[in-house]
């Protein structure tokens, strides 16, 4: 399995424009047949296009400098110059490019085979055949290519997935993935075993399928980066439907607020989607415990479910729910 890097900065340069040709036409029958001289060919641009098939920005760890090939210079007998070939490099879906300078996304690829151009490559000079005058019959003009953009990038990849699971450490969200899902995250009796997301598909019996991200653990203060929360944060960005996944041998609601109250902080508008609860680890607490917990947050309009992840208790109507919120 290839590492998940979710961050990464390259330096991108578009090719320069050619140069317009100083030329003129020289024929047997025509010495003195005018200018000639053609247009330079329009430099390459640096595209980015998203691909189904990558997860990881991991590539760009050894390849960071994209650099696409200038435009060739115009000739003689009018002939306009080639156009330098774009650069377009491979991304996963969900990948958001932003100039390291200013801030302005350059590109936000959701959708498999989407093209955000990242640097544009610089226009060809003009030929002296555009400089004719009657006055001035036998122009010397012509104008270089122009420059091609070039800058930092940074590249944020972004999970795109129909379900987010969100939790405190150790509260089973990788165990959950891998009792829904074919996936298979590391999984082990100790916070922070999940350093990175992870994706998993839910098969339905009707055929149809959605698609679940287990969101590494999240600390109080992960707005502010803290446990590099930010950057677990934003996967959510993407997500349809929020699963809270809580700790019933633990607080279960104290839990729940320290988590919403963390993702409200990073962007209110998440919070305002659809959210279910799963109060995990059943099989690790009295039944008579576990129905009032679940009383207890269903009370707040909470729509709850009691599940042990690790004995795959109760997950049937958990998936039934989700597909029925996703449609």
């Amino acid at each position: 399995m290839r590492k998940f890097i979710d961050e990464a900065r390259v330096f991108a340069r578009a090719g320069n424009g050619g140069d317009g040709a100083i030329a003129f036409l020289r024929e047997k029958y025509r010495p003195f047949g005018g200018p000639a001289g053609g247009d330079g060919g329009k430099g390459g641009d640096v595209v980015l296009e998203a691909d189904e098939g990558l997860s990881t920005l991991l590539d760009f760890k050894y390849r960071p400098r994209l650099i696409a090939r200038a435009g060739d210079s115009g000739r003689g007998k009018e002939q306009y110059g080639r156009a330098g070939a774009d650069l377009v490099v491979r991304v996963p879906a969900g990948t958001v490019a932003r100039d390291e300078a200013t801030g302005e996304i350059l590109a936000d690829l959701v959708m498999p085979g989407q093209r955000g151009i990242i640097a544009h490559g610089g226009l060809g000079g003009r030929g002296n055949m555009h400089f004719a005058t009657p006055t001035r019959q036998a122009p010397r003009i012509a104008t270089p290519g122009g420059a091609g953009e070039e800058r930092w990038v940074l590249l944020e990849l972004r999970l795109v997935a129909d379900v987010g699971l969100v939790g405190l450490p150790n509260a089973g969200k990788s165990t959950l993935l891998a009792a829904l899902t074919a996936a298979r995250p590391k999984i082990a009796a100790y916070p922070f075993t999940t350093l990175s997301p992870n994706l998993g598909r839910v098969q339905l019996d009707d055929h149809r399928d959605f698609t679940i991200a287990d969101i590494p653990g999240l600390i109080e203060g992960a707005h502010q980066g803290h446990g590099l929360g930010v950057r677990f944060l934003r996967h959510l960005a993407r997500t349809r439907i929020l699963l809270f996944v809580l700790d019933l041998s633990s607080d279960p609601e104290h839990d729940y607020a320290v988590v919403r109250g963390e993702i409200e902080a990073f962007d209110h508008a998440l919070i305002d989607r659809p959210a279910l609860v799963a109060l995990n680890k059943l099989d690790l607490v009295e039944p008579v415990r576990a129905k009032a917990a679940q009383e207890a947050m269903a009370a707040g309009g909470l729509e709850v479910f009691l599940i042990s992840a690790q004995q795959r208790i109760g997950c049937e109507p958990l998936i039934a729910a989700l597909s029925s919120h996703l449609g």
